[in-house]
Parts: C-alpha cells; sequence; structure tokens
C-alpha cells in the first residue's frame, strides 16, 4: 500500500478535487489518502476563533459563512448535493470553560473534516471504492492542544486493525494535522501537520512509500516566490531533509522524516499539476545536494541575553535560559553566545511576550522583531557576499558549508 497526502492547494476547489481523483483512480495499489483543508480555510477559521474568543460574534458569522458557502459552491460544482450527499456542520460555538487552545482545536479542525468528507464521498460516486476514516478516533495523542504529541504505540494498534478490516481494492480518506485525545476532543499537530500525519500512517502501515503531492515540480534549492532561477533538487537524504526542515525550508515538514527514516520508507515530492513528472525523493542512500540551497525563515526575533551583575553567562545561566525557552513553546532557530552575552534567534509566536517577561527579571534583555533568518547550505564566498550585499545583517555565522544571516527586514 501507499500513502498520498494532498495538500490544501492542492484541493483548494472543484478542479483541484477533480485532479485528486484522477491520481487516485490511476494508482493500481492501496491507498491511504491524507488531505488538508481546502485552501485557505484554516486561516479563516483561526480567524473565526479569534472572533468569537472576543464575543465579536458579527465577524465570526461572517468568516463562518464564507467557509461555508465555499464547500456548499465546491460540493454543487462536483455535482454533489449539500444535506444530501455531504452534510456540513453549523457554524461552531465557543466554549468559555476550556482554553482558547482547546476551543482552537475543535473548530480549526473542522476545515478538514468538511474537505476530506467532500472528497470522500466525490470519489465513491465517480468510481472510486472508498472509505472516509475520523482520524481524531484512531490517532490518539496527549492534551497538548495545538501541538499535541501521538502515543505511537496505540494509534499505531488501532489504525492497522482498521486498514486490515478494510475490503480491497480499497483507498482510504482521512484528515491529516489532526488527531483525539483518549475523552474524545480533537486535537492539533502543529500547522503543516499533515505530512506529519502521512508519515506516522506511512509507518504504522509499512507502506510502500508515501507521496506529498504540491504545487511545485519536487523540492527545489530555494523558494520560487523569492527566486526565479531555482533548481530542483532530485534526491535527498533523510539527514540533510531533516536539516532542511529544521532550518526553514517549506516542502517538508519538520517532524515528517523521522517516522519515514525509522522504517526506511522512501518520500516522494510530486507535482500536483503534472503527476508523470519525476518530482523528488528523500532516501536513505540519495545523492549528495550539489547545489546551494536558500532557506527563508521569516518573522524572526533576536534576542539578546546579559547577566545583570555581568557574570559569564555561558557557563552560569545556558541551561536557565533554555529552560525558560523551552517551557514557553518558542523554537529556536539560531544561537550565539560571547563571554557575557547568549543572543538566540526564535519564531515570533504567541508566547514570545510571556517568555520576555521571565527573561527580564533575571538577565538585561533587548530584542529585535520582524527579522528573517536566511540559511544557505554549500555556500561560497562569492555567494555569501551578494547576499550580504545592500542588507542590514544584524548577526552572521559561517561554518564549512553553512552560512546563516539575520536580516533586518
Amino acid at each position: 500500500m501507499r500513502v498520498y497526502k494532498f495538500g490544501g492547494a492542492s484541493v483548494k476547489d472543484a478542479n483541484g478535487i477533480r485532479n485528486l481523483r484522477e491520481i487516485v483512480a490511476q494508482s493500481s495499489d492501496d491507498l491511504m489518502v491524507v488531505v488538508s483543508a481546502m485552501g485557505k480555510t484554516t486561516n479563516a477559521l483561526e480567524r473565526l476563533v479569534s472572533a468569537l474568543s472576543q464575543g465579536n460574534e458579527q465577524l465570526a458569522e461572517q468568516e463562518w459563512l464564507q467557509v461555508f458557502d465555499h464547500h456548499v459552491y465546491t460540493i454543487l460544482e462536483l455535482g454533489l448535493q449539500p444535506n444530501v450527499d455531504v452534510r456540513l456542520p453549523v457554524m461552531p460555538t465557543y466554549n468559555h470553560e476550556w482554553s482558547y487552545d482547546q476551543n482552537y482545536d475543535q473548530i480549526v479542525s473542522l476545515g478538514e473534516i468538511m474537505s476530506t468528507q467532500i472528497i470522500a464521498v466525490y470519489l465513491l460516486k465517480n468510481g472510486v471504492p472508498t472509505e472516509w476514516w475520523n482520524i481524531p478516533k484512531l490517532l490518539r495523542t496527549d492534551a497538548t492542544y495545538r501541538e499535541a504529541q501521538v502515543d505511537w504505540q496505540h494509534s499505531a494498534q488501532v489504525i492497522r486493525a482498521g486498514w486490515d478490516r478494510a475490503a480491497r481494492p480499497h483507498v482510504v480518506v482521512t484528515q491529516g494535522f489532526i488527531g483525539g485525545t483518549e475523552d474524545g476532543l480533537r486535537t492539533t499537530l502543529g500547522r503543516e501537520g499533515s505530512d506529519y500525519t502521512a508519515a506516522l500512517l506511512g509507518n504504522f502501515l509499512d507502506a510502500e512509500s508515501v507521496t506529498i503531492w504540491k504545487d511545485v515540480p519536487g523540492i527545489l534549492n530555494a523558494d520560487p516566490r523569492k527566486q526565479t532561477d531555482t533548481i530542483k533538487i532530485d534526491q535527498l537524504s533523510y539527514h540533510d531533509a531533516v536539516e532542511l526542515a529544521y532550518s526553514g525550508a517549506q516542502v517538508i515538514h519538520p517532524k515528517t522524516i523521522r517516522p519515514l527514516e525509522n522504517k526506511k520508507i522512501p518520500l516522494y515530492v510530486k507535482p500536483f499539476g503534472n503527476p508523470i513528472a519525476s518530482g523528488s525523493i528523500i532516501c536513505e542512500n540519495a545523492r549528495p545536494v550539489n547545489v546551494p540551497v536558500y532557506i527563508w525563515r521569516e518573522n524572526q526575533i533576536l534576542i539578546t541575553m546579559r547577566a545583570k551583575d555581568f557574570a559569564f553567562v555561558l557557563e552560569e545561566s545556558l541551561s536557565h535560559i533554555f529552560d525558560i525557552i523551552h517551557r514557553h513553546h518558542l523554537t529556536v532557530s539560531l544561537v550565539q553566545s560571547s563571554a557575557v552575552t547568549i543572543s538566540v534567534c526564535v519564531d515570533n509566536n504567541r508566547f514570545v511576550a510571556s517568555a520576555l517577561a521571565e527573561l527580564q527579571d533575571a538577565y538585561q534583555v533587548t530584542w529585535n522583531d520582524n527579522l528573517r533568518l536566511l540559511t544557505i547550505r554549500g555556500t561560497t564566498p562569492e555567494i555569501l557576499r551578494t547576499e550580504q550585499e545592500n542588507r542590514t545583517i544584524l548577526l552572521s555565522q559561517t561554518t564549512r558549508r553553512t552560512a546563516r544571516l539575520v536580516i533586518n527586514n
């Protein structure tokens, strides 16, 4: 069996879903099809949660109507009937006895539920034997809402049993990005977590391969939205893929590689618009990457800490600083130290303010926001000079093969 994963851009409308059907129908293997929410649905649902939390019912209703209408229109475009073939949920409500994150997961996860229900019905009515799986009932997680941790052992047992009961030949359509607690509440695995879902299912079911279908020719050496002269990387090792993902590459979710590497399952990245193209492969024995790779990480904050009594920060404070960073769920993208200071570059998220407040209790803290981190793997002096021209560089690091530049926007 194989696992296919389709992202939101691939299933943003009826034409995308028709194309998905063509790709799925051409496979002679049993398929586990993992699907994200349609288009920008997740962003709209995030705005809806925020509006509900602030008591702005009018704005929340506007956001929901946009989401609802788009799904109804897609259902009709596919020749299906709303509330007959596919029953969409009513506008969600906000439970003020729950935390914001708990409400977030119950509401935002509706995007994946709706998209997969539409796709499963469409496939079944158009000649593809299909079963819909409600993944929150199968993929068990803890209750760390918005960053849930998967119970691998329990999830693998349940999912294997469900797959073994399925008829053959068969296609299962299910949701990426979401799971469920023992109490039956939905959780999310972090943004872009659908790739991780696909990898987990591939691991649990001993898949022959996992394929991520995207709107790019494969894995590129740079973001085509930022550079026009991109080069497709045909092969990438698991190790190099993890390095690129950690640096901020958008093609693969950072957690995706581990479940695949554990069982040596190859990961293909192929163009949704051209299914017969070769795409790229991530596998164990890939050739070394021989082109420079440019990775941009946006919305960064550079935080510099100095001990208030001018003690040596590195020896005495390093563990304390990183304990604070860990407890406040900050993602560190770069670290640099001197005799009396430690600087970290982190993603700007909702936890930064509370982390800064705690750090300021113990250290002199300065920071800059609205920054970008450029990582260049396979750099040369000429490339480095070019990238530094006409830019304000707040921090730079260079090793044998890699350069990292923190750039002021």
